[in-house]
Order: structure tokens, then C-alpha cells, then sequence
């Protein structure tokens, strides 16, 4: 009898148990079918981001850029130094278009048509947003002012950190012209900061 009673026990555990861990099983569904989507941005292009920053007050950032190396990156794939390297790698087609050169040489190269801006093209080459991310959430004064007075986090608008494992995506063996790659000197380069009065005031 006390065996029986003992087995009535056991199952009703069990049947609690099992209850138990379906309800938690169906919250834990919950959970994941409410978690929110990540946040996608979209690229909006160079001309978005120059007016904001061609004044030297703020640090001329757009001219650096422009008299660099990044700016000319597509313009480049048309030298005779690239032509004549395309014949040697044999691409088949000519590198201002082969997909061979084109994700070092362009911004955001491979990224679908519809997070990208029509404003960003081919011929601006590798320009702010390959390094700094797709600006869509961050080109605006109003967000660039609260960033630099530190009230808005980089990574809640899509601003990417400028490091050395972002750089060596490109910047690495795989390239037919590379060249040792030194991270310090070569960000040091085309640094265009904001001015020490900027910073202070962020300060």
C-alpha cells in the first residue's frame, strides 16, 4: 500500500516537473520571438558627410581626406601600374570593374542595393564610411554634436572603431601591390582630428 502511495507520489513529481519545464520552454520561446531585430544602416555617401566638415575650425576633415591616398583608390584601378598588373594576373575583365580589386578600392563593395544611397558611388573610391561605418544614423549635426559632447553612444549609430583589424582587411598579403602594413604610422598618415578646442568643448 505505502509502495503504491509512494508510486502515486513519484508520478505526480514527474507530471509537475515535466508541466514545469514545458512552461519554461514556452517562455523562453516567448522571449526569443520578441527579441528585437538588430539595428541595420545604411550607407549614405561622401557628399553627405563634406559640408559638416571642410572648415578648418572643426579640422578641415573632408580635405585631408580628399588630398589622401583613399580618395583615389578607384581612380587608381585606371593607372597604367593597374593595367598592366591586371594582364599579369590575368582578370578578365579590367579592374575599375572586377570584383578582384573592386572590395578594397570602393566603398561598401557587395552590400545590396538597398542600403546603399544613390549618392555613393564608385568614383569617390574608399571614402568615410568604409572606415567609419554606414552613416545613416550618425551623419546628421545634431548627432555628430551629441557625439562629440559625449551624450550619444558610437556604437547605437552604426560609428565603427578605427583598428587595426578593420584596416588589414585590406591592407594584407592577399593584395598584389602590398607593402608591409605598420597600423601607427600608417593611421598617422591621414589623421584629421577635430581641433583641441573641439575636443575641449566636448569635454
Amino acid at each position: 500500500m505505502r509502495f503504491l502511495k509512494l508510486l502515486a507520489v513519484l508520478v505526480a513529481m514527474g507530471l509537475i516537473f515535466a508541466v514545469g519545464t514545458m512552461c519554461s520552454d514556452q517562455e523562453e520561446a516567448k522571449t526569443e520571438k520578441i527579441k528585437a531585430p538588430e539595428k541595420v544602416f545604411s550607407y549614405v555617401g561622401y557628399k553627405k558627410c563634406k559640408p559638416c566638415h571642410l572648415g578648418s575650425k572643426i579640422g578641415a576633415q573632408s580635405k585631408v581626406w580628399e588630398s589622401g591616398p583613399h580618395a583615389k583608390a578607384f581612380a587608381e584601378l585606371a593607372s597604367e601600374q593597374s593595367l598592366e598588373l591586371a594582364k599579369k594576373l590575368e582578370l578578365k575583365t579590367e579592374p575599375q570593374k572586377a570584383a578582384e580589386c573592386l572590395p578594397c578600392h570602393v566603398t561598401a563593395y557587395g552590400v545590396p542595393d538597398s542600403l546603399k544611397s544613390e549618392r555613393l558611388t564608385y568614383e569617390e573610391g574608399v571614402s568615410c564610411e568604409a572606415c567609419h561605418g554606414p552613416g545613416s544614423d550618425y551623419w546628421s549635426n545634431k548627432v555628430m554634436k551629441a557625439l562629440r559632447a559625449g551624450t550619444q553612444d558610437r556604437k547605437e549609430v552604426g560609428l565603427w572603431d578605427q583598428t587595426e583589424e578593420l584596416c588589414v582587411t585590406c591592407h594584407n598579403k592577399n593584395s598584389p601591390t602590398y607593402k608591409p602594413f605598420k597600423f601607427k604610422e600608417a593611421v598617422q598618415a591621414i589623421a584629421h582630428p577635430y581641433p583641441p578646442e573641439e575636443t575641449e568643448k566636448k569635454e
